[in-house]
């Protein structure tokens, strides 16, 4: 039963009576208002086969500077009845976060509330943005969308000064699994002029059986609805262009077309899953620019339902040359 609940319940903890080669990791994007800056926390816990499973609160800020804050396994917990996680001193919760990190030289405190989250529909055949491929038993790295857009509010305090956070917007996902895909394009944005719209983007190579495929799976809502586009249903990957840091993806499906191109602005480096141990690196950016087209396909042409450009942007862009396989190029 418990089991069946948390495939329908991506935000809750999902790691079950995993003990290693697993990790689980849940993404908060602040947008603070104006030019005050982002921020994204991750707390997380990384089950290894070698005797260095912990948990983890990662925190990176616009500018690229990045902290890792360690605590032991046993200070990791979550609810089983909604979502609730601890590590250490620090929640984090739907309504919000609090923070109480210290490091050498760094002590990060914070409180942080949130409105109503958007989530990514769940339904009975499809339970969240992977749709069936939720219910693959060997997927390698599973995604989950919890929150396209939502209100933040609070402060968060570094050695550095404040960051006030209200009248902010905020956005949440997380993974689990054992690795991270072996390439992959990443970008999100609500940090447009026209508050409620919200970007997510994936476009990776995932294994599969003894051969791979690269999957897209993305969303923009607008106005209260969201436009899905996914592998899974169908839609196809016209274009992909990365070069110097840039990116331009086309997916399209029967109905409706979105083009996204995003630039990068100082990358931080951030531990990512290989086998469950936080050994990899990701470089991601926040405050990037993106630039984003949502048209709808008639028989008389295109017509824009939405365009719009924000430097609020979140952007990874890993091991490009091996996005596309030999037989995709």
């Amino acid at each position: 039963m418990n089991s069946i609940r948390r495939i329908y319940h991506p935000a809750l903890y999902q790691g079950g009576r995993r003990k290693s080669r697993y990790f689980e990791g849940w993404y908060f994007k602040l947008d603070a208002p104006g030019d005050q800056g982002s921020v994204a926390i991750i707390p997380g816990l990384s089950l290894s086969a070698e005797c260095d499973s912990h948990a983890f609160v990662q925190f990176i800020r616009s500018g690229g500077a990045t902290s890792y804050f360690r605590y032991p396994a046993s200070e990791f917990s979550a609810s089983d009845r909604q979502f609730e996680v601890t590590v250490g001193p620090n929640h984090f919760s739907e309504s919000g976060i609090s923070l109480d990190l210290e490091g050498e030289d760094e002590h990060i405190v914070g409180e942080i509330t949130f409105s109503d989250w958007s989530p990514w529909p769940v339904t009975l055949t499809s339970p969240g943005i992977m749709g069936p491929y939720r219910f693959v038993p060997f997927m390698e790295c599973y995604h989950g969308v919890l929150s396209m857009d939502h209100e933040v509010s609070g402060i968060i305090e570094t050695v550095a000064g404040q960051q006030r956070f209200d009248g902010g917007r905020g956005y949440a996902e997380k993974d689990w699994g054992r690795s991270f895909p072996r390439a992959w394009v990443w970008a999100q944005c609500n940090g447009f002029d026209q508050a409620g719209v919200s970007v997510t983007l994936s476009v990776a190579r995932i294994p599969w059986m003894r051969s791979a495929f690269t999957g897209v799976i993305a969303g923009i809502l607008v106005e209260g609805t969201l436009f899905r586009f996914a592998t899974y249903t169908g839609a196809q990957l016209e274009h992909v262009h990365i070069e110097d840091g840039e990116v331009r993806v086309v997916i399209a499906d029967d109905t409706h077309r979105l083009t996204v191109s995003a630039a990068g602005a100082t990358p931080g480096q951030l531990r990512s899953p290989v086998l469950g141990e936080m050994q990899g690196t990701v470089y991601e950016t926040l405050g990037g620019t993106m630039e984003v087209t949502l048209d709808r396909l008639t028989d008389d042409g295109n017509e824009t339902v939405y365009e719009g450009v924000s430097e609020r942007a979140g952007l990874e862009l890993m091991d490009p040359g091996g996005l596309l396989g030999q037989d995709e190029r």
